[in-house]
């Protein structure tokens, strides 16, 4: 869904540039994700975001989960914040971090970013790689 897919694009970016790493594509996100997080050191989730109000493209590192109204909600299962919640009251992952990127409005599909949304995809690439590197 065009800049709604700005999550999977950083992905397969950092699988190219850092193939070391595990990366793991989660899909729409819920229930589903808990499993993926079980057993890692550090879990980091990308993901459009939405309602900051700051201009396309741009990145935010959050340390902690922010509100449930930036991140779009899944439409099969509950959404990522939640499921994050939930991953963390069981102790199943030490630390997470989310990269929240500004999408605008992503309500309508399309096949392709906008400019601002594509360039960020190695920022953000650069911004993991940093903080992965940073606790070695």
């Amino acid at each position: 869904m065009g800049n709604d897919g700005v999550g999977i694009r950083v992905i397969e970016s950092l699988a190219q540039e850092r193939p070391d790493l595990d990366t793991c594509e989660g899909g729409v996100g819920g229930l589903g994700l808990i499993p993926m997080m079980e057993d890692q050191d550090v879990v980091i989730i990308v993901d459009a975001m939405s309602g900051y109000k700051t201009g396309k493209g741009e990145i935010h590192v959050f340390p902690a989960p922010p509100e449930n109204e930036v991140f779009p909600l899944s439409l099969s299962d509950i959404g990522v914040l939640d499921t994050v919640g939930i991953a963390r009251e069981l102790g199943l992952c030490t630390e997470l971090i989310i990269i929240g990127i500004e999408a605008g409005h992503i309500d309508h599909f399309s096949d392709t970013m906008d400019p601002e949304v594509e360039r960020a995809v190695p920022e953000a690439v650069k911004k993991i790689i940093e903080l992965i590197d940073s606790r070695t």
